[in-house]
């Protein structure tokens, strides 16, 4: 499992939001995106959360270049 909650260049859709979730937890990203998908049905923030996770979770990229 991945120490550091970044968004991988590799295997994004959108943003990356969901992928990095999945491999911090050590899932798919196909199974997050699915649980992410499910979770909008029900009432709250979800939609919210990720744009927010979008704009706080650094690009892999960038936190390659800052070690």
């Amino acid at each position: 499992m991945s120490r550091k909650l970044v968004r991988p260049r590799d295997n994004r859709m959108i943003a990356g939001v969901c992928a990095g979730l999945a491999r911090r937890f050590g899932m798919s990203a196909g199974m997050m995106r699915l649980i992410f998908l499910v979770s909008c049905l029900l009432p709250g923030p979800q939609f919210l959360i990720y744009i927010a996770l979008w704009i706080v979770l650094p690009s892999e990229d960038r936190y390659a270049t800052a070690r």
